[in-house]
């Protein structure tokens, strides 16, 4: 069983933390966001996964050696495909069309989510939804009496559903769906400009292809800085409800409260940390209150007073704020 990843995108809704480095590759509690997302699919995948394609842009060599790691991680191969062009969903994943075989994961890496429900090997596909109060910015499904896909509706101004596609899908027949994907491509259909996902599974609806709704019981977000720091908290509460220390921190007359993590190498000195805070490895913070916040790796905080913040990698900040987005080798005071 294959999973592939479309990720080339640039992350514009979060820079200046997408400036040097890729948005599934943020770091959420440890790890990053798409290592999360890989293990979440991995334990409702009915078999093993052997290889992980990543549909990348460039990244460069450090980034692509770790999404290779979080693939094998997870006892799968992680193989790196490019995609040149902004050309749709469909264009994306067909650049990974050596990993179209057998049964196929697509999985989007800028959402995480959790379900009860497996995948359901009857269906010649599953389309995992959520349902929500106002669908008008997402693509939806329409079911009939029965539970099965009648229709994809995007971006629907009028109410045809409140079950919004979350951008992760399983396909029965890898081959069948790089057929469905190339032949948009070979007759050039597009939708709003682009190759669409959702045209090639129209297409397999209309001949006979059983898709169903796959329902999760949440659904999170990580498209912009406070979504990601709201998606941080909830990670924590869901896979590490007490804290996560490393041993090699160093605490100093601090109070943590959790749930927290500590990379390796953190040093805190009169610090109350918590609730809701990660902190990557070789970081200092000193005389400060901290809360609901991402600090990523070997930065300093001092004398500040954090709330609904994410600085980056190497930074400095000193004082006092409520809300702060801090990108990487950035000083602030």
């Amino acid at each position: 069983m294959k999973i592939i990843v479309p990720m080339a995108g640039m992350g514009k809704r979060m820079r200046p933390h997408t400036l040097t480095v890729p948005k599934p590759l943020i770091p959420l509690a440890g790890k990053a966001i798409v290592q999360h997302l890989m293990e979440d699919i991995v334990k409702v995948c009915p078999e093993k996964v052997d290889e992980i394609a990543y549909v990348v842009g460039h990244f460069g060599e450090e980034a692509e050696a770790n999404l290779k790691n979080i693939a094998a991680s997870l006892g799968a191969v992680g193989t790196i495909h490019y995609q040149e062009e902004p050309l749709g969903t469909a264009h994306a994943i067909l650049c990974a069309q050596s990993a179209l075989k057998g049964k196929v994961v697509v999985a989007f890496a800028d959402t995480l989510f959790r379900t009860d429900a497996n995948i359901d090997e009857n269906s010649d596909g599953t389309i995992w939804v959520k349902q929500i109060e106002d669908p008008r910015q997402f693509g939806v499904v329409k079911l009939n009496a029965d539970g099965v896909i009648t229709d994809f509706v995007e971006k629907p101004q009028t109410f045809v559903s409140d079950l919004a596609i979350i951008g992760i899908y399983y396909f029965k027949d890898g081959e069948n769906l790089r057929s469905e994907l190339q032949y948009l491509i070979d007759n050039d259909i597009k939708d709003k400009g682009e190759y669409q996902l959702t045209n090639a599974m129209e297409n397999m609806k209309v001949k006979g292809k059983k898709l169903v709704p796959g329902k999760v019981t949440e659904w999170l977000d990580c498209g912009n800085k406070d979504a990601t720091v709201y998606t941080n908290k909830r990670v924590l509460e869901i896979k590490y409800p007490n804290n996560i220390i490393d041993k090699s921190a160093e605490l100093i007359n601090s109070v943590i409260i959790p749930p927290c993590y500590i990379g390796a190498n953190v040093k805190l000195s009169n610090t109350v940390l918590g609730p809701h805070v990660s902190i990557g490895d070789k970081c200092e913070v000193n005389n400060s209150v901290v809360r609901n916040s991402i600090i990523q790796t070997n930065t300093k905080v001092n004398d500040a007073l954090i709330d609904n913040a994410m600085i980056g990698n190497y930074c400095q900040f000193t004082g006092k704020v409520q809300d702060l987005s801090m990108g990487d080798y950035s000083t602030q005071s």
